[in-house]
């Protein structure tokens, strides 16, 4: 089925519900305010600890539901959407318009297309070899099954969305500078109301700082690693050099890894993992993702069980990537997964001088 056809069969599942954003924007916000309630008032530092991964976690929700918001699928209004999006987005301190450009415009549009897409764009063995140690190092971490928010931190967050510098970012706009400035004054009222909370409970400051902002924020950075990993990442996936063969492969595709869960579980984070159809049509709001899915019947699409086995084959096979020969090899340039020729040119692009 071509892609237009996919797009046509779930294209009914677009309208969004003022009712439904609502209500979960209302029960999101309140659950990262009372989990960092917790975080904060309770003494015993093991539950406190625990209190602070399920910030983490409230942090990835409220996200999930300001990418929607980004796509203008949220709310039915755009005005709407952008300015709860930007509220939505502040407690995992994500500059809106910066997102906007490099998610909106530039994954969404180029998939997999090496250059244009830089979501976990895999390196060439020619490519890691002419990097320097230090930096062979960082790749193999991010790579190893325990970098994911590493990576997030520092290839993504700090980069290219955190006050983005004109090497990341060529065009600057006004609102990039004041989207940064407003994720920066989130952070530091957020810090300063926990210090000022161990003040007033008599609690050591910098634990509840760590506790309160750093774990949470760490353990966000992971789970966003981690989801951008698995959603791009797989040995049946094929990544491009060439934009011909990417276009070619695209009419008959998504790109896009469909990561399935025991029962409703992919409700823990907002079905963020059901992402074949969210790349099919950006307009379809998450809580319509799981039906949207079930009705696309692709044989190229690549579908897989979550699992201790689908951790292992990615992690373990995934560490570069031949763009001549088309398969995925490990840091020594040995082949490590099945030769993912692409399709054939149509005849003008073959033609084509």
């Amino acid at each position: 089925m071509s892609r237009v056809a996919q797009r046509k069969s779930i294209r009914s599942f677009r309208e969004s519900s003022d009712l439904k954003a609502a209500g979960l924007c209302v029960l999101d916000i309140g659950l990262f305010t009372l989990t960092l309630v917790a975080a904060i008032l309770i003494p015993n530092i093991f539950v406190k600890v625990i209190a602070s991964l399920a910030v983490g976690l409230q942090i990835a929700r409220l996200f999930v539901l300001g990418h929607d918001a980004c796509h203008q699928s949220l709310f039915e209004h755009r005005q709407l959407n952008r300015w709860v999006g930007r509220l939505l987005f502040m407690p995992s301190l994500t500059p809106y318009s910066l997102w906007e450009v490099g998610h909106n415009l530039g994954h969404h549009v180029y998939t997999n297309l090496r250059g244009m897409d830089y979501v976990w764009t895999p390196l060439s063995k020619a490519e890691f070899d002419a990097l320097p140690h230090w930096r062979q190092l960082a790749e193999r971490f991010y790579r190893s099954g325990f970098g994911y928010g590493a990576y997030y931190l520092v290839e993504l967050w700090w980069r290219k969305l955190f006050f983005a510098s004109r090497s990341e970012i060529p065009t600057q706009r006004p609102e990039f500078m004041a989207d940064s400035l407003l994720a920066l004054g989130f952070g530091a009222a957020w810090i300063g109301l926990l210090v000022g909370a161990a003040i007033w409970t008599q609690q050591n400051p910098v634990t509840l700082v760590i506790t309160g902002f750093v774990v949470p924020f760490l353990v966000w950075n992971w789970i966003m690693g981690a989801v951008i990993f698995f959603h791009h990442t797989h040995p049946l996936l094929a990544w491009y050099n060439d934009i011909d063969q990417w276009e070619a492969a695209r009419d008959t595709g998504c790109n896009t890894v469909h990561v399935l869960f025991r029962g409703k579980l992919g409700r823990v984070l907002n079905n963020i993992m059901e992402h074949p159809a969210h790349h099919l049509d950006v307009r379809i709001p998450l809580y319509k993702l799981e039906a949207a899915n079930r009705i696309l019947h692709e044989p190229s699409q690549v579908t897989q069980p979550f699992s201790l086995r689908l951790i292992r084959d990615c992690v373990g096979q995934c560490k570069l990537y031949d763009y001549e020969a088309h398969h995925w090899t490990d840091f020594a340039g040995r082949q490590t997964s099945p030769s993912l020729a692409p399709l054939p040119l149509p005849r003008a692009v073959l033609a084509a001088p």
